[in-house]
């Protein structure tokens, strides 16, 4: 097949199901409103981690929302006009979260995030910016010794499936990273990770990859998807109406509006994340590291040190909550109190999640020609290589092999 495919946005997972296209010899068109992958995809903590095998819906968790809810620094909050969404969404969440589910959830996720490194690798190859993926651990840090335990469920699945974990202590978790608070005890480290040292410049790079392999790419809000008479795709947008025969819909938490009209709807919602970066943070940190306790995970990047996390549930297009950055920032110091905290640039974004933490990709039933690949959650940096791969393998008529019944839609 060498017809053109028109991807309808350019975050992170648009910009690899186009240079998995362009692999197989198929020209794309991106449409998108914004500036490729500055959107969503350019605020999170730059984790790229082949072990992020773990859904958010554990067992137990029902007994830890109601605390979370009360905290107003938690890391959980919902809209008050986000409640009518989010019980039946959350009821489904909390169906998931049994060790069977979490164990089901966790094979698929593991298709996608185990080949991450080395794709983005090749993607970056030849680019001359390949230092924007970079070595790291993944440092799981805690206050309370006892708290970091290899038997916990989350822990038990990444080694049992090969992961190289190890506990530490407070005196070789100062080694590895010296600039972290005394406060923490102990960790278990996640090794043979990686970290993106400036996301939005990956999007960026990889995008301009794709630009000078012949993409084209159309600066347009998309506003309807409708089937023609002939079977294509006709795509309203702000500027012009474009028509397809094949479509990638990759437009992240707005994919659920397009997918209305054509009476396909999806449990999907934005899942709110925000970040704080220190542009001169006289600090520095080695690794990615998490501290447990706030849910929120700092990185070195080149532009600062970054500290992103929370999940506020909400209207999508609702505005940001300034309390945030100053929780975010509190939480900063707490973990590198030699952090100067000045200059703080504040960020929010927009994460599409489904209750199982799985994103849809594939073929939508009934809809030959559109293909799904958003509903990526926290896990849309790790998941976008091969999600890119997959739809590129269905869209050119090649059988990828993997059972992908777990990201079907129908499965809602």
């Amino acid at each position: 097949m060498t017809e053109q495919v028109t991807i309808i946005g350019a975050g992170i997972v648009g910009i690899c199901c186009a240079l998995s296209l362009q692999e197989r010899g198929i020209p794309v068109r991106l449409v998108d409103r914004g500036d490729p992958g500055q959107e969503t995809s350019f605020g999170n903590a730059g984790v790229v981690s082949p072990w992020s095998i773990i859904p958010q819906a554990v067992p137990g968790i029902w007994k830890k929302l109601p605390q979370m809810l009360l905290d107003p620094k938690s890391a959980l909050s919902v809209r008050a006009s986000f409640w009518p969404k989010m019980i039946p969404w959350g009821l489904r969440f909390l169906g998931k979260s049994s060790e069977k589910s979490v164990r089901e959830v966790s094979d698929a996720m593991e298709i996608l995030c185990r080949p991450s490194i080395d794709l983005y690798r090749r993607h970056l190859q030849g680019t001359g910016h390949e230092q924007l993926i970079a070595d790291s651990y993944y440092i799981h840090a805690f206050r309370n010794p006892g708290q970091a335990d290899m038997d916990e469920l989350g822990y038990q699945i990444r080694r049992e499936k090969g992961g190289e974990l190890e506990r530490v202590d407070g005196a070789e978790l100062r080694r590895l990273e010296p600039a972290l608070s005394e406060e923490f005890k102990a960790a278990i480290v996640i090794k043979g990770q990686a970290r993106a040292t400036s996301p939005g410049r990956l999007g960026a790079v990889l995008a301009e990859k794709a630009r000078a392999q012949g993409a084209e790419f159309v600066h347009a809000e998309v506003s309807n998807l409708i089937r023609t008479e002939d079977g294509a795709w006709q795509i309203s947008t702000s500027q012009d109406t474009l028509n397809a025969r094949h479509v990638v819909l990759a437009a992240g938490v707005w994919s659920a509006d397009l997918l209305k009209p054509l009476g396909l709807p999806v449990p999907l919602v934005a899942e709110r994340g925000y970040h704080v970066e220190f542009p001169n943070p006289s600090a520095v940190l080695n690794n990615s590291v998490m501290d447990v306790d706030a849910k929120v995970v700092a990185s070195s990047m080149q532009g600062g040190l970054r500290v992103a996390g929370t999940a506020e549930f909400g209207n999508v297009d609702a505005p940001a909550d300034p309390r945030k950055e100053k929780i975010l920032t509190d939480q900063a110091k707490s973990l590198v109190p030699d952090l100067n905290t000045g200059e703080a640039q504040f960020w929010m974004g927009r994460r599409p999640s489904f209750p199982d933490s799985l994103p849809a990709i594939g073929q939508l039933n009934g809809k030959e020609g559109l293909y799904a690949a958003f509903g990526h959650s926290h896990y849309g940096l790790m998941m976008a290589p091969k999600t890119g791969e997959l739809v590129a393998d269905l869209v050119s008529g090649r059988s990828p092999n993997i059972n992908l019944d777990p990201f079907s839609l129908a499965r809602f």
